[in-house]
């Protein structure tokens, strides 16, 4: 179209030209030479401009013939797809229409099963309710009192059974438990190293010459006098060669005075206020010591956030002993023991060492000494914080309060074992042959007893008496009675067994 146009346009401006030219008066020859020349060029140019129009027109038809196919493939796959949705979709409603059959039959043959069960228990319950109303019938018994018959009868049934259960197994257990208990008790003293330690109430002061013995005396007395009030001991200045006895019960007094003594004599000044001096710096340094000691102890058990003040006292109990047995040495025996036993038993060993280096804890108090040590080591270790269990084992190792845990009786077995074995307490065999006639003769004087026996080192009396004159009620009396009498006129250590036995014996002869 733009080619015919321009064809167009350039004709008219050739025609225009010859017009000039012929408006001019120019040669008309020329003119129309010019004029032919001109539409020549002019149809030329018009078939050439039509014949690019034609092929401009073609290649587009082409493009718009590619772009109409490629729809029409398009159009075509998104039908395919379309139809393949509709196929799939056809098939899964299909499924779903049979399943929905298969349901639908199913539910129909469950109805009719169930309808057959609702049937069959109708007639179960009415055959049960006639079953009950006979039977309610034979026995005169309503369902109710059956079913609290039947209750009662099971509960008996179950109690005797769980009776004898319990008694088989309180058999089996006596018949073991002696025998594990001296496993355990014989074990736990081989596996625990022991020391032999004595205390006694006096010390020795070595010295090199009896002229030292003057200046510790001064002039009229006056140093001697010095020294025991400001030590607290008794110094007995005799006739004996190179020594000075020291006496006094408490083992600390004794200690300060001892090394008092040795500063006082290696320094060689002697007088009132040098021995003052001396003997509060003293005291000073066995403070420092008995804690140093109490915290080596605890160390050496194991024992971990110990209140300053029971470690004191820990400390405090290497200066006293009992019976001859060093405190704290018997305190570490019964820890080491009870921590050994209580782990064959599967108990807590860190409280059970607690309670048993604790035990005596109230020997080395120095307030309310008229209350038992048991109860008073109870009251300091609940003041310090110490776990319930604990206070109790120490509370109860004398049977002062009842025991609440199984640490308790431990303690209770340890500490007797540690005091009872060979070597432990120092005792004069007069001593003992003595306490131990006084036990059989305080038993012989009640009426009925026919002969006693004290046993164990003196901490058990067993006394046989007539059966014909003691019955079994005044066993049981006599055996108060007697064990109230050595509690209150007799001196012994830990605690005595008094055991009442009363036999019958018929005796026939065979001629």
């Amino acid at each position: 179209m733009i080619e015919i146009i321009i064809v167009g346009l350039v004709a008219l401006i050739v025609g225009g030209s010859i017009a000039f030219l012929v408006l001019n008066g120019k040669n008309k020859g020329k003119a129309n030479a010019i004029i032919s020349e001109a539409n020549k060029e002019a149809e030329q140019i018009k078939k050439e401009k039509l014949l690019q129009a034609k092929e401009k027109f073609i290649e587009l038809k082409s493009e718009h013939e590619k772009v109409i196919n490629k729809k029409n493939n398009e159009i075509n796959n998104a039908h395919q797809r379309v139809k393949q949705k509709e196929n799939t979709l056809n098939q899964k409603l299909a499924e779903v229409n049979r399943k929905d059959a298969d349901f639908k039959k199913e539910r129909e043959t469950i109805d009719q099963q169930r309808s057959v069960l609702d049937k069959k228990q109708t007639e179960l319950e009415k055959s049960h309710k006639i079953q009950v109303e006979q039977l309610e019938q034979i026995s005169n018994l309503s369902a109710e009192e059956a079913k609290e018959k039947l209750v009662e009868t099971l509960k008996d049934e179950a109690k005797t059974q769980a009776l004898t259960i319990i008694n088989n197994t309180i058999e089996e257990a006596k018949l073991t438990a002696k025998q594990e208990a001296r496993k355990i008790v014989i074990q736990t003293i081989q596996r625990i190293a022991t020391e032999e330690a004595v205390e006694n109430a006096v010390s020795v002061f070595n010295i090199d010459s009896d002229a030292v013995k003057g200046r510790i005396i001064g002039r009229e007395g006056r140093n001697i006098r010095a020294i025991e009030a400001a030590t607290g001991v008794d110094i007995v200045v005799d006739d004996t060669p190179g020594a000075i006895i020291l006496s006094c019960f408490d083992s600390v007094r004794r200690e300060v005075a001892r090394l008092s003594l040795h500063k006082l004599v290696t320094d060689g000044r002697i007088h009132p206020a040098r021995i003052e001096e001396v003997v509060k710096k003293t005291e000073k340094e066995i403070e420092d010591e008995i804690i140093q000691i109490g915290k080596k102890t605890t160390i050496d058990l194991g024992i971990h956030g110990l209140h300053p003040e029971l470690i004191k006292m820990v400390g405090r109990m290497r200066y006293r002993s009992s019976y001859g047995q060093n405190l704290l040495q018997h305190s570490r025996e019964t820890a080491n023991m009870c921590a050994t036993m209580a782990a064959e038993l599967g108990l807590n060993t860190k409280y059970a060492k607690r309670a048993g280096l604790l035990h005596d804890i109230g020997k080395v108090s120095p307030d309310d000494a008229e209350t038992p040590h048991a109860i008073i080591g109870m009251k300091l270790a609940e003041k310090y914080g110490e776990n319930p269990e604990v206070c109790n084992a120490i509370g109860a190792h004398h049977d002062e309060v009842e025991m609440t845990s199984l640490i308790s009786p431990l303690i209770q077995i340890c500490d007797g074992v540690s005091g009872a074995r060979p070597g432990a307490r120092r005792a004069m065999t007069d001593q003992y042959i003595k306490r131990i006639k006084e036990l059989e003769e305080t038993a012989l004087a009640y009426p009925g007893v026919l002969k006693s026996y004290a046993i164990q080192a003196g901490r058990e009396l067993r006394v046989v008496v007539e059966s014909e004159k003691v019955t079994d009620e005044k066993a049981s009396e006599l055996a108060f009675q007697i064990s109230d009498k050595i509690q209150n006129e007799m001196t012994y250590p830990g605690q005595v067994k008094v055991t009442v036995i009363r036999e019958t014996r018929a005796i026939s002869y065979a001629k």
